[in-house]
């Protein structure tokens, strides 16, 4: 069952039960699932420690900590993701007010996308958050590389014009200029 926003982007909107979202990950690594199988096996060997040591059901602990583990593992992978509480470009959110508009650009060289953000004048970076280096084709001063395969234009501009803020724009830069997305 669908729930419609009144104000888009305004606060999260539930659909079909999940949070209204576009995300785009990391391609998924060696590493990535290094990780994971990590700290699945960190929590069940937990589980048996504190169940024979406290004569307690090693399950509650397993139960307990999935939703920590799948939360982890999901931002770890998050290359570049819009909801409720914002833009996010990696580890760094930046809230809605800030943000003017998503820039896409696709360097010719590369089978890669890249996503930025142009913040509202005055605004500047979380503090702490070194800026990203410059990439030639993308004018935004925060930006990820996302694998093209991965991203979907059509569908980031479907998820922005329903669920982010009416101010947010999607720019298109290419060589020959910019343009909005449609």
């Amino acid at each position: 069952m669908s729930h419609v926003n009144p104000a888009s982007g305004a606060g999260p909107t539930r659909r079909g039960g999940r949070w209204e979202r576009y995300r785009v990950a990391h391609p998924f690594s060696a590493q990535d699932q290094a990780a994971l199988w990590g700290s699945v096996a960190g929590v069940v060997a937990l589980a048996v420690l504190l169940g024979w040591a406290l004569d307690m059901k090693g399950g509650v602990i397993l139960v307990a900590a999935a939703p920590f583990i799948i939360s982890w593992f999901e931002k770890r992978r998050t290359a570049f993701q819009f909801d409720a509480a914002g833009a996010r470009f990696g580890a760094v959110l930046l809230p809605w007010p800030d943000v003017t508009e998503f820039v896409v650009a696709t360097p010719p060289d590369s089978d890669s996308a890249l996503i930025g953000a142009r913040l509202r004048p005055g605004v500047s970076l979380p503090a702490g958050v070194p800026g990203p280096t410059r990439h030639p084709a993308m004018p935004a001063p925060i930006h990820v590389a996302v694998p093209g395969a991965k991203f979907d234009l059509a569908k980031m501009v479907r998820k922005a014009r329903t669920y982010a803020p009416s101010h947010i724009r999607i720019v298109i830069a290419e060589p020959s200029g910019e343009r909005v997305a449609t």
